[in-house]
């Protein structure tokens, strides 16, 4: 078995910065406090590997990369090794995402890939009390305001917008009566597969609000297009524990294979693109305590109901902001709904991205000084 190296992007040369806040102490059990103030940039270097267990035929696999260049993240380069016949980026041009596609041969009887990626990401927190002009293309905007397979902005979403933002007359008005709603009328699912699939029309019409994070993100990101707030899915990785004592925000490194998380994201003319994460808000209710706590007013829950409406934590990496993905090259050509976790093919038929175990691959994550 051949084993064979790429460098895909070279780092960039980069002062070293400071590290975030370090990480919440052990058994703290009624946390108060949470606050994401603009940070110094941290480091980290993220490892995706994969190692197929069902070998049948061609194995292709598409993995999604941190491909996020922004104000809060940005990328120092990839690397990969492994006995691929062919690794490449490819990308769903209609939804600007790109991943990583690699393709072993049949007669490979043990396929496998290692990827690391180098980045860095910081706090997010918006000055409410300083509104500026900003611009963004308007093609990007209307992307944001789309309906797609999994959101639909007519029928029964575009009527509960409605009712739920009854009275507002701002963007910032109806953004905030949303995430409100969302928090009020919904709920963590813990046993919900994944990070659930953000079918937001069958939840309204079931009136099953409970889900995880593509579900309760996807809500709340559905609504907002709905009621003409430009609005997105960030989907990616919890990367490190919390520097707030919230356990339910943050992740062992070590194993992040259960680490997926998607955030969401409004834009708002005098503020430009802001975090939202009504999904946290929901964990943290339900999962941070045995108590499952269900106002939001609750002392253990408010600190994130009001530090999560326009702020997120720089533990996490963000992956792409795309719906309705097709995957080049895939045999069956049929789209998901989002590109959050490892994706795998052979001739049996797709792998279970939701299986790490059964699919092959694990996810790890260190914490560099720059």
């Amino acid at each position: 078995m051949t084993i064979l190296r790429r460098t895909m992007l070279q780092a960039a040369a980069l002062t070293p910065l400071a590290l975030g806040a370090p990480a919440r102490a052990a058994g703290v059990e009624t946390p108060r406090n949470f606050s994401p103030r603009p940070s110094p940039w941290r480091t980290f270097e993220l490892t995706t590997e994969v190692q197929v267990r069902d070998v049948q035929g061609v194995t292709r696999l598409w993995l999604p990369m941190p491909d996020l260049e922004t104000d809060y993240q940005r990328n120092l380069g990839h690397q990969w090794t492994g006995n691929a016949r062919r690794v490449q980026w490819v990308a769903d041009v209609r939804e600007g995402v790109r991943m990583l596609y690699a393709e072993f041969d049949a007669g490979e009887a043990k396929p496998q890939l290692r990827v690391t990626s180098r980045f860095q990401t910081r706090n997010r927190h918006t000055e409410w009390s300083r509104p500026q002009s900003l611009h963004e293309e308007g093609s990007v905007l209307r992307q944001h305001l789309r309906a797609t397979e999994l959101l639909p902005t007519d029928g029964i979403v575009r009527e509960t917008a409605r009712r739920a933002t009854q009275g507002a007359r701002s963007d910032l008005e109806k953004v905030r009566a949303l995430y409100d709603w969302v928090i009020a009328n919904a709920h963590r699912e813990p046993k919900t597969r994944g990070c659930g699939t953000g079918d937001i029309r069958t939840m309204l019409e079931t009136g099953n609000l409970g889900g995880k994070c593509a579900d309760l993100n996807a809500l709340f990101v559905g609504l907002c297009r709905a009621c003409g707030v430009p609005a997105r899915d960030v989907y990616g990785l919890r990367l490190a524990a919390s520097a707030f004592p919230y356990r339910e925000l943050g992740a062992q490194s070590a194993n992040l294979k259960g680490a997926q998380h998607c955030r969401a994201e409004v834009w708002l003319q005098d503020h430009g693109w802001v975090a939202m994460d009504p999904a946290d808000v929901l964990k943290v209710m339900r999962q941070e305590t045995a108590e499952w706590i269900r106002d939001a007013k609750h002392p253990i829950a408010a600190p994130v109901h009001q530090g999560l409406f326009g702020a997120w934590e720089g533990n996490w990496v963000g992956y792409n902001t795309g719906h309705d993905i097709r995957l080049p090259g895939s045999a069956s050509g049929a789209p998901i709904g989002f590109l959050m976790y490892p994706k795998g093919e052979n001739a049996s038929g797709r792998f279970d991205a939701l299986s790490p175990d059964t699919f092959g691959y694990t996810l790890s994550a260190v914490e560099t000084q720059g």
